[in-house]
């Protein structure tokens, strides 16, 4: 009502039929009574339950996507923010506050379900060791299909060598799984590993090291046989399935660069078990899962998968492996005598999946994936560890693993989709 204006009630219109209808007059303003007012009233009840419903339906399918107020949300969220709060590592940081070496702590982290606690402030400090610590030793590889050197680091720590082999920008062409492993690809995973709060990754790290002053004075004889000069360049070729005299990798002069991988600890020997939905490698021979419809009922009444966290660890596996482009695993890795209560390690790097794993997804899409991982990977040793083109390709990927995920849950529901396990066992 304009200022000044007298305060009337107001009176109700005619009809056109010159019957008036039903109204009402409180506190200067006229609302509707009558039938006209308990249909429009009913209506909007009706309106309202169902829109309360279908926000009780996306609270409960979309979890953290939709809203953040359910228990195991709130917590995947605490556990979201303590890892973007030590996301950044220090190159160059030591070990000051106890005597132990870095490879003793790494070696206390490692638990059934873990290879390294969402706590550890120490983690840098481990990582820079790697990078930085006298080689005492250098051996060819353990067996396997790719090259790798074995090398023992002052105070008797054993890491995994893998050599550049690419450039950033080279793309190989052919299968999914064609080419040589590409060592920033090891340093990416691991801390997408970290990222993605599984914990199953070995610690990796970026390193360059002089074949001619650091690691051929301390080489043996079998690896020392496989060195080689192109030109004014220091290479070797090691000793694998598919490692050759004629695709020998090379150093730039005597500097190579490549990925350190920390070794496990003797205590946790590791088993090997065939992927459930591993390829056959056979032009025009598909695997079972390939045609089967029901091939995951089946898997689910097999041991390791018809009980514990096995299967579900395999399909956090699969979302990692799709994320990183990794079509080549045919085997896993995971400690031995465990009864399927461990975790699948992950080297190398129609079902359901956690709330955890969804959860973080989700937050990961809306915090962007890239930019965190490269806020991870800024300070590793051989950065810039991916182009542009590859922290694009992981937000690309996310959204379809999350589509995917969508799909599942509106064609089976939420209750067959996700599933709560948060099965943590203690360290020995």
């Amino acid at each position: 009502m304009p200022s000044g204006e007298p305060h009337r009630p107001v009176g109700p219109p005619q009809a056109d039929s010159g019957r008036a209808e039903p109204w009402c007059w409180a506190e200067g303003r006229t609302r509707a009574c009558g039938r006209p007012l308990l249909d429009m009233k009913l209506k909007q009840r009706v309106a309202v339950l169902c829109g309360v419903l279908l926000l009780l339906g996306l609270a409960k399918v979309f979890l953290l996507d939709g809203g953040e107020g359910s228990a195991s949300g709130r917590r995947d969220l605490r556990a979201f923010r303590k890892m973007e709060a030590g996301l950044q590592l220090d190159r160059g940081a030591r070990l000051t506050h106890t005597l132990q070496s870095p490879w003793e702590v790494a070696a206390q982290w490692v638990g059934p379900r873990e290879v390294y606690p969402d706590d550890t402030p120490e983690m840098a400090a481990v990582l820079s060791a790697m990078a930085t610590a006298r080689v005492e030793r250098a051996d060819v590889g353990y067996k396997g299909t790719q090259l790798k050197a074995l090398l023992v680091l002052e105070g008797g720590q054993k890491v995994v060598f893998k050599p550049k082999r690419y450039g950033r920008d080279y793309v190989v062409e052919g299968e999914p799984y064609a080419g040589y492993d590409r060592h920033n690809a090891e340093v990416a995973a691991f801390h997408l590993d970290r990222i993605l709060g599984f914990r199953r990754a070995p610690l990796v790290v970026g390193r360059f090291v002089n074949l001619r002053t650091e690691i051929k004075p301390v080489a043996t004889d079998q690896l020392l046989s496989t060195f080689l000069m192109q030109g004014n360049n220091t290479c070797f070729y090691g000793k694998c399935y598919y490692c050759r005299e004629s695709e020998p990798a090379c150093a730039v002069g005597d500097i190579m660069e490549g990925s350190v991988t920390l070794w496990l600890p003797d205590v946790w020997p590791l088993q090997k078990h065939r992927h459930p939905w591993g390829r056959t490698y056979r032009e025009g021979k598909l695997a079972r899962w390939e045609y089967d419809e029901s091939y995951c009922e089946a898997v689910k009444k097999m041991p390791p998968y018809d009980a514990g966290p096995r299967l579900l660890d395999v399909i956090d596996t699969s979302v990692f492996d799709y994320l990183i482009g990794n079509a080549d695993r045919h085997h896993y890795e995971s400690f031995q005598d465990d009864g399927g209560a461990s975790m699948l390690i992950l080297l190398d790097n129609a079902k359901r999946i956690r709330v955890s794993t969804w959860n973080r997804l989700n937050l990961l899409r809306s915090r962007g994936l890239s930019a965190t991982l490269r806020q991870a990977m800024a300070h590793d040793p051989v950065a810039p560890v991916l182009t542009d083109s590859h922290l694009a390709a992981l937000d690309r990927r996310l959204l379809g693993v999350l589509a995917t995920i969508r799909q599942c849950m509106e064609a089976q529901g939420a209750d067959n989709t996700l599933i709560e396990d948060r099965m943590n066992l203690p360290h020995p």
